[in-house]
């Protein structure tokens, strides 16, 4: 009986529809009436399961009040912007790569715009929206002839499939490799039709192996770069000059996969050594693929570099139009490789390296400034201090690089590191902190302009 009446006292949707607190919302009225239906459906619940919410939040304001908070919740973006406090470079989870201004600018132009992405404007008629690109592409590396996917997933899938469907491909059984998402080479050789024929040991693999496994069926020879982890101690790979002279013996091509690829040499950011495309390209490789979003420091992408017969192949492969890039993806691709035009300033219109190639005594005035930033609130409780620390590059490139940094450590009486990691997390924007060792920390190597003063905003939120 007590349930039957409680059941009962439930305001009905358009009583809740009808008061103050609704009418005037500036919400979609079907996101409004959506939340009505549920908050009431949720009252219901917690009466039938014994839990009495209490009269006061039976009456039709109070509802309207809890279902405009629901329904200004659910109003707001999925997709949002925030702070990546990990000095992790190229954070996978967060977006990977930051764009330069300059791309970000040709975004909104061709964007709000109609373009020629299509469109020959010299021959009045249809053309190839790779033709935007793959001038560029083979200006800045030499290569004879280049195409662009989605991904670099898509741009080895899309090599193995036109190259080698039901034929074998040998790769060295070091290189294996599992990308992002638990994609496997070996998995998507298989989507593409290709036949995995491994060689050699974990730790090491020669010529002759290789060779050995050569047969009438080999469609390619298949070299992986392990951009995402890495082999030390008694270990050999077979290198890609003297891979290119065993395809031209037998007349069968040579892939490299870079994974994340780059077009400058970055040893000397004191960085791990990565070989460049423009050197596999020059050692030889017939078809090389790397991302367009991890070291290029653009949007996502799969780029294809090589000879042009084969280049031509893929091209044609009708499964290309499934994995082609839109015309976001070119603006911003094009906008990104002209920065490469000037090996001068390209370090520091691009944020992925500026930000990899940052000092470490500009981190450290920078972690100072926040540190003082945040001990000027003067929230009791709150404790700021400094320490030396290793940012990450990221993106599944470069696992052994380690560039120094100084960090700042925030704890608040009260509240566990993890709790205090919740609720930085939960802020407007939310902020991304690193916790290690039970410690809670802010690398400044990833903040960009304006964090700072979003990140002291917010602890002080959290203080009060």
């Amino acid at each position: 009986m007590i349930k039957q009446s409680e059941l009962a006292r439930l305001p009905k949707v358009d009583q809740v529809l009808a008061t103050e607190e609704l009418t005037g919302a500036e919400l979609p009225k079907h996101l409004i009436k959506q939340a009505v239906r549920d908050c009431i459906e949720d009252l219901r619940n917690q009466i039938l399961e014994g839990s009495s919410p209490g009269p006061e939040m039976l009456e039709a304001a109070a509802v309207a009040r809890t279902a405009l908070k629901l329904a200004a919740k659910r109003a707001k973006p999925n997709l949002v912007k925030l702070i990546n406090a990990t000095g992790v470079v190229v954070h996978t989870n967060l977006g990977r790569s930051l764009l330069a201004k300059s791309a970000i600018e040709r975004l909104v132009e061709i964007n709000g715009a109609y373009s020629n992405l299509e469109y020959d404007l010299e021959a009045g008629k249809r053309g190839s929206r790779y033709s935007l690109v793959t001038d560029l592409l083979k200006e800045i590396t030499g290569a004879e002839a280049a195409l662009v996917v989605n991904n670099n997933a898509a741009a080895v899938f899309l090599s193995l499939q036109t190259l080698a469907a039901g034929r074998e491909v040998v790769v060295s059984r070091g290189q294996l490799v599992e990308i992002g998402g638990s994609f496997r080479i070996p998995d998507v050789m298989a989507r593409s039709g290709a036949i995995l024929r491994e060689v050699g040991a974990t730790n090491k693999t020669h010529l002759h192996d290789y060779e050995g496994a050569i047969t009438s069926n080999t469609a390619a020879l298949l070299k992986v770069h392990t951009s995402n982890f890495a082999v030390v101690g008694f270990h050999k790979e077979v290198p890609l000059s003297e891979l290119k002279e065993l395809g031209l013996r037998y007349h069968i091509p040579v892939i490299e996969d870079l994974g994340s690829g780059t077009l400058l040499e970055l040893g000397g950011l004191g960085l791990y050594p990565e070989p460049t495309v423009q050197q596999v390209l020059h050692d030889g490789a017939d078809l090389v693929s790397f991302s367009g979003d991890k070291l290029l420091g653009g949007p996502q992408a799969g780029i294809i570099l090589g000879k042009k017969d084969l280049v031509e192949k893929l091209r044609k492969n009708p499964m290309n139009r499934a994995l082609r890039i839109d015309k976001l993806t070119l603006a911003a691709l094009e906008a990104t490789l002209e920065l490469y035009r000037d090996p001068q300033t390209v370090m520091d219109k691009i944020p992925t390296l500026s930000m990899l190639s940052v000092d470490y005594e500009v981190l450290g005035k920078r972690a100072a400034s926040l540190a003082r930033r945040l001990k000027a609130l003067g929230i009791p409780g709150l404790n700021v201090s400094q320490r030396d620390g290793e940012s990450r590059v990221g993106g599944g490139a470069m696992p052994l690089a380690a560039p120094c940094t100084k960090l700042v450590e925030l704890s608040l009486d009260g509240l566990s590191p993890t709790r205090l990691e919740e609720a930085l997390r939960a802020s407007e924007p939310p902020i991304i902190c690193r916790l290690e060792d039970g410690r809670l920390l802010i690398d400044p190597r990833t903040l960009q302009s304006g964090d700072s003063a979003l990140i002291a905003a917010a602890v002080a939120r959290i203080a009060n």
